[in-house]
């Protein structure tokens, strides 16, 4: 069985102590391809290190919306250059985000806005961090024209209404932890309802870990739990579902 982990972040500092372990773990548990997001100034040479260290992990490089207000002129320019390296896959995580109340909505649009048009330019899929923001970033997309690239909406946690307009833009739903979760109806219901040819599966380690080990720190072995908990919602084989989420990320992100 392939897993591939859409989404992590292996450079954060909770796997300082055992990062060459935890990937070890990933890769004991059927994980064969991850992809690393480096976010800002300092995530995104971290991100870089580790993709040219391990073959099987990719890099996507961007600017997040809770660091938008720290974007300088040139950093642009920098991710640009960046995305020529054969590692780069994406351009994200790039976004909104209304909860964390750290960049002004109007430095956030602008941010975001610049980093599309970069996709567009470069023909990179985008991986679009969302947070309490469903309208203004399908709204944005949409201007934008970032169907033209598509992506995906990383750890989706919209309506369906919602879904069903980023599925219109061509993007992927990713889906992680919380689908594993008693009382998350709502991201079960869109998975129930994402056709399989959409879906991905991700961990967003160290973040958002998945039952039974909620609370504790999230690693990429975990991805498993998310496939197995997507394969029941679906109504098909771990087997099929993992195949088909590996299959479904090489495409999207233009992996040979």
């Amino acid at each position: 069985m392939r897993l591939f982990d859409t989404h992590t972040h292996l450079d954060a500092p909770q796997f300082d102590e055992d990062r060459e372990e935890v990937i070890s773990r990933a890769r004991e548990a059927g994980v064969t391809k991850m992809i690393n997001i480096g976010f800002n100034r300092e995530t995104i040479p971290t991100t870089m290190k580790l993709a040219e260290t391990y073959d099987y992990i990719y890099a996507a490089v961007g600017w997040h919306p809770v660091d938008a207000i720290d974007m300088k002129e040139g950093d642009l320019e920098w991710i640009a250059s960046l995305c020529s390296h054969p590692k780069v896959v994406a351009i994200g995580e790039i976004g909104l985000d209304y909860y964390w109340d750290t960049s002004p909505k109007e430095v956030q649009h602008e941010v975001l806005r610049k980093q599309i048009g970069l996709a567009r330019e470069l023909n990179m899929p985008i991986c679009i961090h969302n947070r309490d923001a469903h309208e203004d970033v399908v709204r944005i997309l949409r201007e934008e024209k970032a169907n033209e690239v598509g992506g995906v909406m990383h750890s989706f946690s919209g309506s369906w209404e919602t879904a069903k307009m980023c599925l219109d833009l061509g993007f992927h739903l990713g889906f992680g932890g919380p689908v594993t979760f008693k009382n998350a109806r709502v991201p079960k219901e869109v998975l129930a309802k994402t056709p399989l040819d959409r879906l991905l599966i991700e961990t967003d380690s160290p973040y958002l870990t998945p039952h039974p080990f909620r609370g504790k720190r999230n690693e990429s072995s975990y991805v498993k739990l998310v496939a197995e908990a997507a394969a029941e919602i679906k109504g098909i084989d771990l087997q099929e579902l993992a195949e088909i989420t590996y299959t479904n990320a090489l495409v999207r992100f233009g992996i040979v």
